[in-house]
């Protein structure tokens, strides 16, 4: 056992140090981020309560209850913890050490209370949990860019950690589970315990350019851009048509879960025993989430944006089929492909966040998109839980089926929309540069006064009353003459700006192998 164990492990590094990742810091942050969800499931297992052990009705309320609380962190996440983690980008180490270390304390107080049974110190000590486990997983994707090496894409790198994640996690479940139940939920708590501690030594000890130096502000005194979290809720184009596709299939996601879950429950969905459903269902999604995870590392060379917009037609055309033909194996398909759905679309959310804003609000971006994302997902859980009393299976996914077409078609729409600006744009900019001038104003120089720049003096006069040349202080900024009309029909020429393209002021990449 110990050797098969060791195996494992050293197999496990050569797979998360590959391709230079252990060189850059990236095998260390996979390894780390799944002893962090290992975690996360030790603590899900050892708080799982019995809503379904309760009649059906009371089991509904139940639920609704739990949806409404997870939003809570998510509420505190978005505002809060974002701006603070982008003020500390030189700390970011000790900032995930810390959300580590807390939920190792955290875990020792549910223990006592667990034994205790109380309640007072339970509920608030879980929800604390969930707040640093969203902001570790906040600082972890803004990171990302820093530890990414030159051979593997922003895609690829976040389908790694997924990956490892869902798998530390797909073993930790269950062994919570019998732990638990053989010797009760204080003891895997104090398990988890001792694991987070172990995990806050190990974010410590990541690479030290984990840490970016504290950027210089953009803006002087005198700037009249907008305040930070203005800049922060303005994503663009790009990311705002990624998020809203991810809005919708997380909604999906949701509704899905908690739907099939109380047809199940109700005896709509025939075929097997209700706790043998239960159970293919959660293989199903687990399936799923590790497919999306293997295919993200996997379409390393395509676009971000266009892997989100198939993964909400494909979440659209598989609950199209299985509305027309529900079965109990259509709903096990609808299942998969919606744990595929999310898993996918969100990691090419997360690499196109990565690329395209700006380290200064990176962890801020982040922190808004992961709380639209669990508020849609919430909301799709409500639904699928409200509409579960009054459709059966076909119906339901019928409505799904509309809502997942009508996004996937505004999208589409308002994407044609946005490229045939851009299109408009590139056109004008190039007409501009190429402006045809009258050949005899060609190269000649303007007549009359000559202009003076602001900042600078008049022309300079020597002995003999001539004006002698001005030597300017930069590079020469040659003007076009306006083009007159051509009365005297003589031919055209075409004069090109040789003027170098201006400089932008945006702020690369932290790792320059990006």
């Amino acid at each position: 056992m110990a050797d098969a164990t060791r195996g494992a492990g050293r197999a496990a590094r050569r797979l998360t140090h590959a391709q230079g990742a252990g060189r850059t810091g990236l095998g260390q942050l996979i390894e780390l981020t799944a002893a962090h969800s290992a975690g996360d499931a030790l603590v899900t297992a050892a708080l799982a309560g019995t809503l379904f052990k309760l009649p059906v009705n009371e089991a509904r309320g139940q639920v609704a209850l739990y949806l409404l609380i997870t939003m809570i962190p998510f509420v505190v996440v978005a505002p809060f913890v974002g701006p603070v983690l982008d003020r500390f980008r030189s700390g970011r180490r000790f900032v995930m050490a810390g959300t580590l270390f807390g939920r190792g304390l955290l875990c020792f107080a549910m223990a006592a209370a667990v034994v205790s049974e109380d309640a007072f110190t339970i509920f608030p000590a879980a929800l604390a949990v969930l707040v640093l486990s969203k902001a570790y997983n906040v600082s972890r994707a803004a990171i990302m860019p820093s530890v990414l090496p030159a051979d593997i894409a922003l895609v690829t790198a976040n389908a790694r950690v997924a990956l490892f994640a869902l798998v530390s996690a797909g073993v930790a479940v269950p062994a919570g589970a019998g732990v638990s139940a053989w010797l009760g939920a204080e003891w895997v708590l104090r398990a988890a315990m001792l694991l987070f501690l172990f995990q806050g030594v190990l974010a410590v000890r990541l690479p030290r350019h984990v840490d970016s130096p504290d950027l210089e502000e953009l803006q002087d005194e005198d700037d009249d851009r907008p305040p930070r979290w203005r800049t922060m809720l303005n994503v663009g184009p790009v990311v705002a048509e990624s998020m809203k596709a991810n809005v919708a299939i997380r909604f999906y996601s949701g509704f899905m879960l908690f739907y099939l879950l109380f047809l199940v429950q109700e005896k709509k969905l025939p075929g097997l025993a209700p706790t043998v459903t239960i159970g293919v269902l959660a293989l199903a999604a687990g399936a799923g989430g590790l497919i999306g995870a293997g295919v993200a590392s996997w379409v390393r060379s395509h676009s971000p944006q266009i892997i989100v917009l198939i993964t909400l037609a494909l979440a659209a055309a598989a609950t199209v089929v299985a509305a027309v033909t529900f079965t109990l194996w259509t709903a096990v398909a609808v299942a998969l492909v919606a744990a595929f759905a999310q898993g996918l679309g969100k990691l090419a959310l997360d690499a196109i966040v990565q690329r395209e804003i700006g380290e200064e609000v990176r962890s801020s971006t982040f922190g808004v998109v992961e709380a639209f994302l669990q508020i849609s997902w919430v909301v799709g859980g409500l639904v699928g839980l409200l509409l579960s009393l009054f459709a059966a299976g076909s119906a339901g996914l019928t409505v799904m089926a509309v809502v997942l077409a009508g996004s996937l078609g505004w999208l589409l729409v308002r994407r044609r929309v946005r490229v045939q600006a851009r299109d408009a744009r590139v056109e004008a900019a190039r007409s501009a540069e190429t402006e045809p001038v009258p050949q005899e104003e060609a190269g000649t120089r303007r007549e009359g006064p000559p202009r003076q720049e602001p900042g600078k003096g008049g022309p300079r006069k020597g002995g003999s009353g001539k004006e002698e040349p001005r030597q300017e202080a930069g590079p020469r900024q040659e003007r076009r003459p306006p083009a007159p009309e051509d009365r005297s029909g003589g031919t055209t020429t075409v004069i090109r700006r040789d003027d170098p393209p201006t400089e932008k002021h945006t702020k690369p990449l932290t790792n320059p192998h990006g």
